[in-house]
């Protein structure tokens, strides 16, 4: 029977060296050229990879939450209030919904969105709240009851 000595027990690395790199190689499996078969090059771009994929999560959320706010101000403007006029006035009527809601209302649902503007329109009215403007004759929801056909 061989024992190894204590310098070749140092050198040999064992199983866990394995699975480290599987591990890596596992994560680098879609890479081209030696980015995906040589793990000094692979571990450095799985870090890249991670760091920027963390990164990117945040970047979205931000992202999610400008595009809801873009569509409520476009949706506030096209009845001729503010959205900070609109979101308060709905908090003093105690209807809290958030953008994403809010902004969906806008997208999908737009007699919905256009009744709760008017709900916050009387609300500000009757509070004097400012930011109101006459809201447009051209801004108006069309469905197949407004539409005339022959």
């Amino acid at each position: 029977m061989v024992s190894p000595t204590l310098s070749l027990f140092v050198r040999a690395r064992g199983p866990d060296e394995f699975w480290r790199k599987r591990k890596i190689f596992k994560l680098a499996a879609h890479y081209r050229g030696r980015r995906r078969n040589v793990y000094s090059i692979a571990i450095r771009n799985v870090h890249r990879a991670l760091a920027y994929a963390t990164k990117g999560r945040k970047l979205k959320k931000l992202d999610m939450a400008a595009l809801w706010t873009t569509r409520l101000q476009a949706g506030c403007e096209q009845y001729g209030v503010t959205l900070e006029t609109f979101r308060d006035a709905l908090a003093r009527s105690n209807i809290f919904l958030n953008r994403k809601v809010l902004s969906d209302l806008a997208i999908w649902e737009p007699r919905s969105f256009e009744a709760l503007v008017k709900l916050s329109r009387e609300r500000a009215a009757v509070e004097c709240v400012p930011g109101l403007q006459e809201p447009s004759v051209m801004n108006q929801v069309y469905g197949l009851a407004n539409l005339k056909i022959k």
